[in-house]
């Protein structure tokens, strides 16, 4: 248990999925707005003009797109990890060693339930401000299970003092 915290995810780590498709809405809609306007400002504009919008447009949707994707959630010998980022200077892990795991849990809606998309909360014991607070995951509720089982088999085990 006294092992440090990787920079990346190892080969004995449990994934906990990622983003649902509820995380990409969003996008949609600006991508549908992005080229209702660009096509607007080409036809009552310079073409030039609906362009680099669009082009703009389409550059952040794709960085959002990217970003997105690369939300994972896992777990191993040491805690429950978040990793996320795609340019260096924003890549990088997060997480709750399981001595310092409160507790997970997922928030339910008709939403949520009828998408398969939840909200999850892994909470430390000691700060709030080291939590895992992540939306739109997929199949959240399921990943809650996963970690409070393994913590809680931990527990019993006498793994955690």
């Amino acid at each position: 248990m006294d092992q440090g915290i990787t920079t990346h995810i190892t080969k004995d780590a449990t994934a906990l999925g990622g983003k649902s498709w509820t995380a990409y809405l969003r996008l949609a809609i600006i991508t549908l707005v992005a080229v209702i306007v660009s096509a607007a400002l080409m036809h009552y504009t310079h073409a030039w003009i609906g362009l680099v919008v669009l082009f703009l447009a389409l550059l952040y949707v794709g960085y959002q797109f990217a970003v997105i994707r690369s939300y994972r959630l896992y777990f191993d010998d040491v805690g429950v990890w978040l990793y996320s980022g795609i340019l260096p200077w924003n890549k990088g892990i997060a997480g709750v060693k399981w001595r310092d795991l409160d507790e997970a849990v997922f928030y339910q809606s008709m939403w949520s339930w009828v998408s398969k998309s939840y909200s999850i909360r892994i909470g430390h014991r000691f700060t709030k401000s080291s939590e895992i607070m992540l939306d739109h995951w997929a199949r959240g509720n399921d990943a809650v299970v996963a970690i409070n089982e393994h913590h809680q088999a931990m527990i019993r085990a006498g793994a955690l003092n």
